[in-house]
């Protein structure tokens, strides 16, 4: 017998899990999931955006408009930001599969942590000032970020 053919590649295995973990975010709008992985291919943390730890989501305004204090922005921790504080070893090198491009704030939070590639799936933002910001960032510091090549595939999973 021999194996079967129809296997998942590992980017769409990572992005897969970024995008489960998006599943966790409260967001009413925007959901966004990060993986990130190590050389070996090993999943070493992941993270969605949502609210601080210890913070009550019930509260917490979830609204995209008016003053910023009555705004999701002023709370949410994004999906990377997420995924980079809730490992617990050595960042440097590694890889962070994301369903949305970075923001600039993001951006600060993996280059600092030394992560070397992003692999997004959207780029939604692309031109707006903190993309161009994002971009120009990881530039300047050799972090390398490529466009995920989706498969144009449907997958079902069960539970």
């Amino acid at each position: 017998m021999n194996k079967r053919n129809d296997y998942i590649d590992w980017d769409t295995y990572f992005m897969l899990v970024a995008k489960v973990s998006a599943l966790r975010s409260k967001d009413p709008n925007t959901q966004v999931g990060a993986c990130i992985i190590d050389d070996d291919k090993k999943i070493i943390s992941c993270g969605y955006n949502g609210a601080p730890r210890g913070f009550n989501d019930d509260i917490m305004p979830w609204d995209r408009d008016g003053n910023f204090l009555n705004t999701k922005y002023a709370y949410v921790c994004h999906a990377e930001l997420n995924a980079i504080l809730n490992s617990n070893c050595d960042l440097r090198g590694t890889t962070i599969y994301v369903d949305l491009f970075p923001c600039n704030e993001c951006a600060k939070a993996i280059i600092q942590s030394g992560i070397k590639k992003v692999i997004y799936l959207s780029d939604k933002y692309n031109n707006t000032d903190g993309n161009i910001v994002a971009k120009k960032m990881f530039d300047e510091c050799g972090v390398v970020y490529e466009k995920y090549q989706e498969k144009n595939k449907t997958y079902t999973i069960k539970l």
